[in-house]
């Protein structure tokens, strides 16, 4: 028989993200997972986990009053690494770590590029109640079975991608939706028109929802009403939802 492989280091979170002043007790969590690449098993790259520190630390901000804190998750190695899927590994790794840290509370799984997938991937872990996938990695293979969906059932699911996308294909993350709002109708998506993989041209919109989603999905806020809409619309309509210039203006996010 072969011997099983010892599991390398875990991935680390990183530090709590907060705002200065007193501080309730943390009652929701939201991973932050950074874009990687494809196949790669050097180190990951600092500037990956220092990109999703600007969003950590407006969600951070945006939920103080409701106890909520943000962490990044630092990956054991760059690459999604084919069928290995380290970084889905890492993100159920994290939540398991805010478990022992935190007890019992709500977590938001919410990632960029390959951090999308491994937000997608890792969404059935007990402890995650909803999952935001900013331009998710979704490469086609006819090889391989389709990314699965079905153990999203029962949490919120937003999806969230640049209509002119190069590296990420906004096709595929619309058919997934698909896929998911079949097997789960608390799951909506929405295109951001023209903008590209890093979601810079409309950074204010997508930061604006994302905390909207986040602070609903863990606290039970009141979704501004594109949210609210796109979650019970049903298909395409609630999948192609067009993100507006200037979502997030009148919410005070």
């Amino acid at each position: 028989m072969a011997q099983r492989a010892l599991p390398l280091p875990a991935a680390r979170l990183g530090r709590a993200v907060k705002t200065a002043g007193a501080q309730p007790a943390v009652s929701g969590v939201v991973l932050l997972l950074p874009d990687g690449e494809a196949d790669s098993h050097r180190r990951p790259s600092p500037l990956s986990y220092a990109l999703q520190l600007p969003l950590a630390r407006t969600l951070a901000r945006a939920g103080q009053d409701d106890g909520l804190a943000a962490h990044v998750v630092h990956y054991r190695c760059r690459g999604w690494n084919a069928t290995d899927a380290q970084h889905a590994a890492d993100a159920r790794w994290a939540v398991d770590e805010v478990v022992r840290r935190y007890g019992d509370i709500p977590v938001c799984l919410a990632g960029h590029g390959t951090g999308g997938r491994a937000a997608l991937r890792a969404g059935g872990h007990p402890a995650v109640n909803s999952v935001l996938a900013m331009a998710p990695w979704l490469p086609e293979d006819p090889s391989l079975e389709p990314e699965p969906v079905k153990h999203l059932l029962g949490r919120r699911v937003l999806l969230v991608h640049g209509t002119n996308d190069a590296r990420s294909d906004p096709e595929l993350s619309f058919r997934l939706a698909q896929r998911a709002k079949k097997a789960n109708r608390d799951t909506c998506r929405f295109e951001v028109h023209s903008d590209g993989h890093a979601l810079r041209q409309h950074r204010a919109e997508v930061t604006a929802l994302a905390v909207d989603f986040v602070r609903g999905s863990l606290f039970g806020r009141t979704y501004a009403r594109p949210v609210a809409d796109a979650l019970a619309a049903p298909p395409p309509l609630g999948l192609r939802m067009p993100l507006a210039a200037g979502f997030g203006r009148s919410l005070g996010s």
